[in-house]
């Protein structure tokens, strides 16, 4: 038997809000930065000068909080721009998390055998697991606008769901490894 193999990534269609969000989010780090920067420079020669006073005491925690957004921007910026990525690979399916096409989190691998259902997310075998108490959902996918699959669970004695959005390509290849009746639609 040949080895199947299948990639896919999924971005935002809708790119729009994301650039604006991103490039606002560099503008306000920046400007805290330096914001930060000077204020902190200010307030050492202002206390090495004339001492500690309690006056001071409000610009210490805007500098503070300054820096700390900063920080915090720079860390977490990347995370605006996500994309999701699927693998196939002979029945066994991978999923990353990718943000700003340059750090990638593994979220996780399923052998498709082990899932006890699948289908559209706009099926009623879909609203019949996510109602069922205890499920645990998990979403890897971008636009809410899409043919969203789901695949149902249990590991370690966890109910859980995974809603993708999936190619036509993708979904053929995942009905076919998951096994005969798997696949619902009611």
């Amino acid at each position: 038997m040949s080895e199947q193999f299948h990639e896919e990534v999924v971005i935002k269609r809708n790119k729009g809000a994301e650039n604006i969000l991103f490039a606002f989010s560099a503008v306000v780090m920046i400007i805290s930065g330096f914001y930060a920067f000077f204020t902190i420079n200010m307030l050492i020669t202002i206390i090495f000068s004339q001492g500690f006073s309690t006056v001071l005491l409000l610009d210490i925690i805007m500098a503070l909080i300054s820096l700390v957004a900063c920080i915090l921007l720079f860390i977490h910026r990347d995370k605006i721009r996500t994309e999701y990525e699927y693998t196939f690979t002979s029945g066994v399916l991978d999923f990353a998390r990718v943000y700003n096409n340059k750090k990638r989190k593994n979220l996780g691998s399923m052998t498709l055998k082990n899932i006890e259902a699948c289908g559209l997310v706009t099926s009623g075998s879909f609203k019949r697991y996510s109602s069922m108490p205890g499920v645990k959902m998990i979403n890897w996918f971008l636009n809410r606008d899409s043919e969203l699959f789901y695949l149902y669970f249990v590991k370690e004695g966890a109910k859980q769901i995974v809603v993708m959005e999936p190619s036509e390509k993708l979904m053929g290849l995942i009905k076919r490894s998951a096994g005969h009746g798997k696949y619902q639609i009611n």
